[in-house]
């Protein structure tokens, strides 16, 4: 981007909040006329403790939409976000429009006063053109309209100030509840990771069971009739063919072995590192797996490159196992602070992302302070995005 196109684009952006400056001004006014009106209508009603709840949600439905207004002059001009889900209290409802009706008020009379402040430095210019005012009085109107206008441009930028301050306090979360909100989800995400531990302590045990240990026990059967067969020297030929068997069953025992180890923990997580760990996700892989890694030479926190392991480790098996998919592509990037993960799979769709595999991986990923989206319409295809935060 070039000098002038940057410059072009402050021009725009201080072009902009001067209109929602103005605009604010309008807003306040109608603020403060809509306390005027209807707070002088509801008063006697809001004095009588009977008819005061009634009265005050009368005058809080009002506000509301008056803040709701606010809301998106702010997020038009300004460029502020606030949560769509949080509903503010009445009490500081009704606070926030009148201190912003005042501020706006003040702000507008400020305003007034830098636009009579123009037309009196045109009238001086006129008086200068025609010859009608002299140098000592001139000097003396442009050091004191100077002065005014450095005290009028400050007063503008503070109560502008004051608008975002006020904004902030008020029409979104306060601090407190934000901390009560973060210790909350951090309660509820320790909860879930304890969840996600014991389901992972009790899927390995069920694959130690019903793998591993039936192979050993197939393995020791085969190996007991071959001691028996050549002990018994009835069939030599037949003792051979079971100790093939026989070892043929312990290769495949390392084989699930190893691949349940790989589920529980990649040891080329801590000795080569994600890069290759994906790797051997790709040559484990049942269907075609093409990987991007976009990473850089800057490294990563290891409760993040465990996460993205286990999330395309996850997405892959489901693709393979449950979607027909006939290939898989992975992107593993950084951006700043984020590192994004991409599966994308040619299967059938239909994945539930309220699943315990996917549920798992959201947990674990949520753990981090990252999010995972799911997008599996029937028919396919689908498309699993982890962003999981570095910093």
């Amino acid at each position: 981007m070039g000098d002038d196109e940057r410059a072009g684009g402050r021009a725009h952006l201080t072009g902009l909040r001067a209109a929602g400056v103005v605009l604010g001004c309008l807003s306040a006014l109608l603020g403060a006329g809509y306390f005027l009106v209807v707070g002088t209508a509801l008063g006697p009603f809001l004095l009588w403790p009977r008819t005061r709840p009634h009265a005050l949600e009368i005058l809080v439905a009002g506000a509301r939409r008056l803040t709701s207004l606010e809301r998106t002059r702010r997020s038009a001009f300004f460029g502020d976000r606030f949560p769509g889900s949080y509903e503010i209290p009445g009490p500081r409802l009704l606070r926030h429009l009148a201190l912003r009706s005042w501020t706006g008020l003040v702000c507008g009379v400020v305003l007034g006063l830098l636009g009579f402040g123009v037309v009196l430095a045109g009238l001086l210019a006129r008086g200068v053109v025609r010859g009608t005012l002299g140098w000592e009085e001139l000097l003396t109107q442009v050091l004191l309209g100077g002065v005014l206008l450095f005290l009028d441009v400050q007063g503008l930028y503070a109560l502008a100030g004051l608008d975002a301050r006020l904004a902030r306090e008020y029409l979104g979360p306060s601090e407190r509840e934000l901390l009560r909100r973060r210790v909350e989800e951090l309660a509820v995400s320790r909860a879930a990771v304890l969840q996600a531990v014991d389901a992972e302590r009790r899927r390995i045990e069920r694959d130690l069971h019903d793998g591993v240990q039936q192979r050993l026990v197939a393995l020791a059967v085969l190996l007991g009739r071959a001691r028996r067969s050549r002990d018994g020297e009835r069939d030599p030929g037949r003792a051979d063919e079971l100790l093939r068997q026989a070892h043929q069953e312990a290769r495949d025992v390392l084989t699930e072995l190893r691949e349940v180890a790989w589920r529980a923990y990649p040891s080329a997580l801590d000795s080569l590192g994600l890069e290759e760990a994906l790797g051997g996700v790709a040559q484990r892989c049942s269907v075609p797996l093409r990987l991007r890694y976009e990473v850089g030479d800057a490294p990563l926190p290891r409760p993040v490159e465990t996460a993205a392991y286990f999330v395309v480790s996850e997405a892959v098996t489901n693709a393979a196992k449950h979607a027909s998919a006939s290939a898989v592509a992975v992107r593993v990037s950084r951006s700043g602070p984020l590192l994004t993960v991409r599966v994308e799979d040619d299967g059938t769709g239909g994945a539930d992302p309220a699943g315990s595999g996917l549920t798992g991986l959201r947990i674990r990923v949520a753990a981090l302070d990252g999010v995972l989206r799911v997008d599996s319409p029937l028919g396919g295809p689908t498309t699993l995005v982890a962003e999981l935060p570095c910093a």
